[in-house]
């Protein structure tokens, strides 16, 4: 084995195939096949015989017409999008799009090289270049000058500046010129990305340790279309249960019974909106997973059946690892099924962990995946629908687990080095397919600590075990933002910080932040104070029921981005880098914090201990969304950002649904739509989308989908007529016009009254104000016109003049 620097040299043959091309360059095999007109696979190897990576990528090869041709130093490969050029001597790749507009190319010096098992593809890197994503890693929105390993790691009280953490996603987006692309390394093994970090800006690469070069270009004209082509390849998330989408209440441990059950009742006495208990470690008999302990939760059904009248949904926390204890069925189930990873010589591999010395489930194994399906019809027996995957980097007591492990990997008896990135990945798909048979046609929620790129299509994934800070709370934004831009729209992070204790206006701040976020649960660990919304004073109280109680406001406007999420890929909260990358502005500051939720609802966090924030709004106008003040956007602004102040704006353009505030997701509510729509001189559309929110009977066409569409142009709103079989919710839409001069308004050519009436979206909090000397803001809307209309199934149009 040669350990000094080994480039690829010239090509020594080349054969086209049905979508691209192989050959040789010298002793080395390359494989370029075309997976549809914007995504071209790179296989690159030093055997004939290229590598399987079988978790990431679900998309085949689809046909396509693609135009070859030779010249002298080059063969060329052209979609109708992706113009792909091989140098022959030495061998070296380059990209373009269908105008022949460099995109990537190889650096001319080094290309791809390898060093030992290492194999490092080096890239030319233009001077104006901006790369995003990565997923779960702190520091800045454009990750230049940076570099990153993706090896997931058990990370306790992470920083900014911890590196790596939990959740592998080996995908980058750069932006060249203002025209972006993606790559995206499937390869299990630890990886190494370097945009440009102490070279001086001579290249960027990318590497793996062991295995093949095996990497997808994506074309895309939009950072948004990059991350729907990388969708379309790794799979869209999961359509979760709407329950899922309420406000969750965990922490390290609520036990015995009478405590959880003391949690909900206040949840419900204070008329707090929420959804979800998590049962933590304490629930099992000595952290056994599969078990309940008898003295602590006597009648686990009867727990669950009581909480579910409340309109409450349990979620019970998972580990991988299965104690090694006689007369433990789970155990003894496992040892049978020959189902637990092992060394090379067959013995099972043991390692200390919370229920003391355990093996660990090979869940790349298919059978070990099958036997994980069957243990889980305990919990789903007693009703259990919601699953929380943790400690499953994997991670145990010393945190260094041996290499030479041995895992199937679908097979192919893999060491842990190839394996561990997409243990958790696979554990998590174990868990979500073994319930979702288990629960016949019922949706199960699953969550995971750890992933790799794919583990959208079966989980949400929260960002571990975080601190209580402000740096924190602003840490946990761009990382959910991060994971967007790397294709898993669903994810959060624990409310208030993990590991130590919040402060009352931190709680208050990070709880009203996460009202945006798709996925809301407040978490706090062993042995520190209370951390439910009423554990922090009155005042807090009455800040944390508002924001929560506008969560459950936006429920119709948040279920239906989370179908676009499950249909088209897009993130549901949304970097600023997608819609406005070329904007220079949104990546310095607090812009880098911001996000959209969509489109149209943009979120400025900020930190705990300000009065007054300087944000930035991009291009478009933009409603303040409790007082409907009006500002310019490409602008920074100064705006008040007090204990319950949080910076929200609509765009012009949006139309927002909401509805009443309801106790929780399963709640009828009072049958009114309520339609925001704010006024802006553009074209804009929104996807309005209902169906029963549990089953699967939405594959079946069971579901209301409309097509919302604003036209300033052509002075109307359209509410196109539903498709699918579902009957709505709601009998009545109330439309509530913001930023409208007009006074002529007509419905399917029929004159329309005009009410004007007085509105809050979130309610002022005057009685308890630590800083009597502030002038508190009354954010109550004045004067808005509203139409109210039926909300029937066919075409609704506004007209005004």
């Amino acid at each position: 084995m040669n350990f000094q620097h080994e480039s690829i040299g010239p090509i020594t043959s080349l054969a086209t195939t049905p979508n691209g091309c192989k050959g040789t360059a010298e002793d080395k095999y390359f494989q370029l096949t075309f997976y549809n007109e914007k995504i071209v696979r790179v296989q690159i190897s030093r055997s004939e015989q290229f590598e399987d990576y079988p978790y990431s990528v679900i998309l085949a090869p689809q046909e396509l017409n693609y135009l070859v041709k030779e010249t002298e130093r080059a063969h060329h490969f052209n979609s109708e999008a992706v113009q792909l050029t091989i140098q022959k001597n030495p061998f070296r790749l380059s990209f373009s799009n269908h105008k022949g507009e460099l995109l990537n190319a190889d650096d001319p010096d080094f290309g791809i090289s390898w060093m030992g098992f290492e194999v490092t593809n080096y890239k030319q890197l233009a001077s104006d270049e901006i790369f995003l994503g990565m997923g779960e890693k702190g520091g800045g929105l454009n990750r230049r000058g940076r570099s990153f390993d993706n090896w997931n790691t058990d990370a306790f009280g992470f920083n900014n500046d911890t590196d790596p953490l939990y959740v592998s996603t080996p995908f980058y987006i750069g932006v060249r010129e203002g025209r972006p692309y993606g790559i995206f390394l499937d390869n299990t093994y630890k990886t190494h990305f370097n945009f440009g970090a102490s070279n001086n800006d001579r290249f960027s690469y990318f590497s793996a340790e062991a295995g093949d070069l095996n990497y997808y270009f994506i074309q895309g004209d939009t950072v948004g279309e990059v991350i729907q082509q990388y969708a379309l390849l790794t799979g869209t998330s999961h359509l979760p249960p709407k329950w899922s989408l309420g406000f969750q209440q965990c922490r390290f441990s609520y036990y015995p019974d009478y405590e959880v059950h003391q949690v909900a009742n206040t949840f419900r006495d204070k008329q707090i909106p929420a959804d979800v208990i998590y049962l933590d470690i304490h629930y099992m008999k000595d952290y056994m997973a599969f078990t309940f302990d008898n003295d602590r939760f006597p009648n686990p059904k009867g727990l669950v059946e009581k909480l579910e009248a409340q309109g409450f949904k349990v979620v019970i926390i998972l580990d991988p690892g299965i104690a090694t204890k006689p007369g433990y069925g789970t155990y003894e189930r496992g040892v049978e099924e020959d189902v637990f990873v092992k060394y090379p010589d067959g013995s099972p591999y043991e390692a200390s962990v919370w229920p003391g010395n355990s093996h660990f489930t090979d869940f790349t194994l298919p059978k070990g995946r099958h036997w994980w399906t069957n243990e889980l019809k305990f919990y789903t027996d007693l009703g259990i629908e919601g699953f929380w995957n943790d400690m499953n980097e994997p991670a145990c007591w010393g945190q260094d687990i041996p290499h030479l492990l041995n895992f199937s990997y679908e097979g192919q008896n893999v060491s842990h080095k190839k394996a561990r990135n997409a243990y958790g990945f696979q554990m998590v798909r174990a868990t979500f397919e073994g319930a979702q048979k288990q629960l016949n046609n019922k949706r199960p929620f699953a969550l995971t600590r750890s992933g790799f790129s794919g583990v959208q299509r079966y989980s949400a994934v929260w960002t571990g075990d975080n601190v209580a800070g402000d740096d924190h709370m602003l840490l946990g934004v761009r990382l959910v933002n991060s994971l967007g831009l790397a294709g898993v729209p669903v994810a959060g992070y624990d409310v208030g910080g993990f590991v130590e204790e919040s402060s009352p206006r931190l709680f208050a701040r990070w709880l009203a932040v996460a009202t945006f976020a798709p996925f809301f649960r407040v978490h706090s660990m062993v042995n520190v104070r209370d951390s439910e919304p009423w554990a922090y004073g009155e005042e807090v109280e009455e800040i944390a029921r508002n924001y929560i109680g506008l969560r459950y406001q936006l429920m119709p406007y948040l279920y239906s981005l989370f179908y676009v999420a499950h249909a088209e890929g897009l993130p549901i909260n949304r970097s600023l880098a997608i819609d406005y990358v070329n904007d220079p502005h949104i990546f310095g500051g607090n812009a880098e914090n911001e996000f959209t939720l969509g489109e149209w609802l943009l979120v400025c966090p900020t930190t705990s201990q300000q009065e007054y924030a300087k944000i930035y709004l991009p291009k478009g106008d933009w409603y303040h969304f409790f007082s409907d003040e009006k500002f310019k956007g490409q602008q920074h602004h100064i705006v008040e950002t007090g204990l319950e102040d949080l910076p929200v704006f609509a765009k012009g353009g949006a139309m927002i649904p909401l509805q009443n505030v309801t106790q929780n997701t399963q709640e009828a509510t009072d049958g009114v739509l309520k339609l925001h729509v704010y006024y802006g001189d553009t074209e804009s559309h929104q996807v309005y989308y209902e169906d029963d929110g549990s089953t699967y009977d939405f594959q079946q066409g069971s579901y209301y989908l409309r097509n919302l569409n604003f036209s300033a142009s052509k002075k109307q709103l359209q509410v196109a007529p539903k498709t699918g079989s579902y009957t709505s919710a709601f009998e009545k839409v109330k439309i509530y016009l913001h930023g409208f001069r007009q006074e002529t308004f007509e419905i399917n050519g029929n004159s329309v009254n005009l009410n004007t009436e007085n509105l809050r979206l979130i309610q002022p909090v005057t009685e308890f104000d630590p800083l009597p000397q502030r002038m508190k803001r009354d954010y109550e809307i004045k004067g808005i016109k509203t139409i109210e209309t039926p909300w029937t199934d066919k075409a609704i149009i506004l007209k005004w003049k």
